[in-house]
């Protein structure tokens, strides 16, 4: 896997056990306000899903011979 595709993959795994902090009543973020909390975190679960979802990151077998293929052919960068 590439850097990219690792980053993004632990901001989402951040995210996504921030929100289960959040559902179960823990405070992961100093905010009094419990509605601004749950805004703040369905807000960055929301954002790094998306990006996620939309990121094209070459993680399955299949997925690491398009970019190989990809890479041979000149069509994408290639990794450092």
């Amino acid at each position: 896997m590439d850097k990219g595709t690792i980053i993004r993959s632990i901001v989402l795994f951040i995210a996504l056990i921030n929100q289960t902090l959040v559902i179960f009543g823990k405070s992961p973020l100093p905010i009094d306000s419990e509605l601004i909390e749950q805004f703040v975190a369905l807000s960055f679960t929301i954002a790094t899903s998306l990006i996620a979802w939309f990121k094209n990151n070459y993680v399955t077998t299949n997925g690491k011979q398009q970019r190989q293929i990809l890479e041979a052919k000149g069509l994408i960068r290639q990794k450092k």
